[in-house]
């Protein structure tokens, strides 16, 4: 998955190495697409920058942002274009417009260059109808104004005719209020704003002293897949990128997990960024007092607008990425019972009831909303559901939800207790303890030696990594050991890679690995002090990071490509966890000096 990044928390764009926007949606994630590209080279339109030849240039991020640097070289001459979108504060807010800056600077020679833009309408059925103004072109068919501005000659543009790069030219698409001020000051003022933002917002970091590059790309990763109007977490960029080539398990993440927002939360966390999860407790609060009405019933995921219908619709018209379809818009998902939901809302809340850096977020979410979840967990307590997988053709009851809820209520435990609510916290240690047995007697499996995927299974499942990583098992509990070793000796690949699971689901077999598995691996056997195993695939699986740092959801073990939305905020959650658990306390050069010289 060659492309790299950018966005603004307002929306994102992936950018290939011949300079196409390969994909973009506006005017937020959700979307419909204005280039596509990535799921339909025909219907998807383009917007490229490039050599006129088509040679493919070398990708690299500005420093320690979010801005992609693409430079092109030929017989005749080099150019790099900048391309990024704006985000810096201003007024004492964020100014993340729904804009798209591209710079093209002159390197050396004489080169030319080509560029290229059809702008498609709901989700490429139709181009937009392209008018030639005077300083800009002006793309017909949306709801609010959709222009490009620019500095290079408006004809070429149009007739995808090749000109010289002599000097500097600058292009801003925008959509919504036009851009009237001078485009090359206004160009470089947002260019030198957005890269110090990003750079402030990285020195603002905690970071380990290994792998400080590939934590640092993670990170920024994460950051930009917050939708910061209503505080929700997207799973990943796109939709309809397939699990594996020819599987139709092509599916759309543009939508808010509470369990990966969960997730990506905790590893900012980790990371000493606090913001993000402020916003998300707003988002998270809403969808809380909205299930009010429901119940207290909370769905699994969420559009980032907290709509709770996301009705999965096929769109035919489109090849699909690589020629695989169906392209999917929507998810079913948001119809599923995952109990394991209620347990993570309680993990998300937590900081606010027991971090006193979050002092005046308590009066946020009453007391009393954590008293409704922990309701909605015993009621639920060994009901079956679809699972973190999300079978859409069975219901069992899952361990890794059973899993959740434990630790769940946990958190409540401290709640309770941090708020001198005794009779409430005592109520919690029961219904943990009652999990805890449940887990030991019917989620074990005496045969196999180890816990299963779900009561009454015999299929193991790397999801139960999970235990020993949220500390449900311990380094001297020989159950942990024979847990991980289990799920690396049924589960891996040849290639050391994690399966999620190898039965048969709805959809067949399964054969790519889910990167997040091998992840939790990594994560299990540092907690079980066997850090060299442990380093081992970590250093492996740093070789299936793309060009630019960037992993996706799946890879196929046999091949290397990667596979699946893209990029997939779990992957790099895993990522992050996986090289703070193996060095916990680095963070200090003077103090790994010192345990150097010891």
């Amino acid at each position: 998955m060659e492309l790299g990044i950018i966005g603004n928390c307002q929306y994102s764009a992936l950018i290939s190495p011949l300079g196409n926007v390969e994909w973009l949606c506006w005017p937020r994630f959700d979307s419909s697409f204005v280039f596509g590209g990535l799921i339909d080279k025909n219907r998807g339109g383009c917007f490229q920058i490039s050599m006129e030849d088509n040679t493919r240039g070398v990708q690299s991020y500005v420093g320690n942002t979010n801005v992609l640097r693409t430079v092109f070289s030929s017989e005749h001459g080099s150019f790099e274009v900048i391309d990024f979108a704006p985000r810096f504060q201003q007024y004492n807010r964020y100014f993340k417009p729904k804009a798209l800056f591209r710079i093209v600077r002159p390197i050396s020679g004489k080169p030319r260059c080509r560029v290229q833009i059809d702008a498609k309408i709901n989700y490429g059925e139709k181009s937009s109808k392209q008018i030639l103004e005077s300083n800009h072109i002006e793309f017909q068919g949306y709801d609010s104004p959709l222009r490009l501005t620019s500095n290079a000659p408006l004809t070429y543009i149009a007739s995808h005719k090749s000109f010289v790069v002599d000097r500097s030219f600058y292009f801003a698409l925008t959509q919504g209020q036009p851009l009237e001020a001078d485009l090359k000051e206004v160009s470089i003022h947002f260019y030198e704003k957005t890269c110090e933002y990003w750079e402030r917002w990285i020195k603002h970091s905690h970071l380990p002293n290994r792998f400080q590059e590939e934590v640092i790309r993670s990170a920024l990763v994460l950051k930009l897949h917050q939708f910061e109007d209503t505080g929700a977490i997207i799973a990943a960029t796109t939709t309809s990128i397939p699990e594996a080539s020819g599987t139709e398990r092509n599916w759309d993440y543009r939508y808010c997990w509470i369990r990966d927002a969960m997730f990506s939360l905790s590893a900012l966390q980790r990371l000493t960024h606090f913001e993000e999860l402020e916003k998300f407790l707003l988002y998270l609060h809403n969808l809380v007092e909205d299930s009010r009405q429901r119940d207290f019933f909370i769905q699994p995921v969420y559009g980032i607008d907290g709509n709770s219908s996301l009705v999965e619709v096929i769109l035919d018209h489109l090849e699909g990425f690589q020629g695989n379809k169906p392209v999917r818009i929507g998810n079913q998902a948001y119809e599923h019972l995952q109990y394991d939901v209620y347990g993570e809302i309680l993990l998300a809340l937590s900081p606010i009831y027991l971090d006193h850096r979050f002092c005046k977020e308590k009066d946020m979410v009453p007391l009393g909303i954590v008293d409704n979840l922990i309701d909605q967990i015993e009621r639920y307590l060994t009901a079956p559901d679809a699972g973190l997988w999300e079978f859409r053709g069975k219901a069992q009851v899952h361990t890794f939800t059973l899993l959740l809820n434990w630790a769940g209520l946990q958190i409540g435990e401290k709640i309770f207790a941090n708020a001198g609510k005794t009779d409430k916290a005592l109520r919690c240690s029961s219904l943990r303890r009652k999990i805890s047995e449940y887990i030991d007697t019917m989620a074990w499996n005496n045969e196999l030696e180890t816990f299963t995927q779900a009561v009454g299974s015999r299929d193991l499942d790397a999801s139960l990594l999970m235990m020993v990583n949220m500390g449900y098992l311990r380094k001297n509990d020989p159950r942990a050991h024979k847990l991980v070793d289990s799920i690396k000796e049924h589960l891996s690949h040849p290639s050391g890679l994690l399966h999620r699971y190898i039965a048969s689901d709805d959809f067949g077999e399964t054969h790519n690995a889910f990167l997040i598995c091998s992840f939790w691996l990594v994560e299990a056997l540092a907690h079980l002090d066997r850090r060299e195993e442990a380093m081992e695939l970590l250093e492996k699986l740093l070789t299936y990071k793309n060009h630019l740092g960037l992993y996706s959801e799946d890879v196929d073990p046999k091949t290397g490509a990667l596979w699946g939305n893209f990029p997939q905020t779990y992957s790099h959650v895993g990522f992050i966890n996986a090289v703070f658990t193996l060095f916990p306390h680095q963070g200090s050069l003077f103090l790994e000096s010192e345990a150097s010289h010891e």
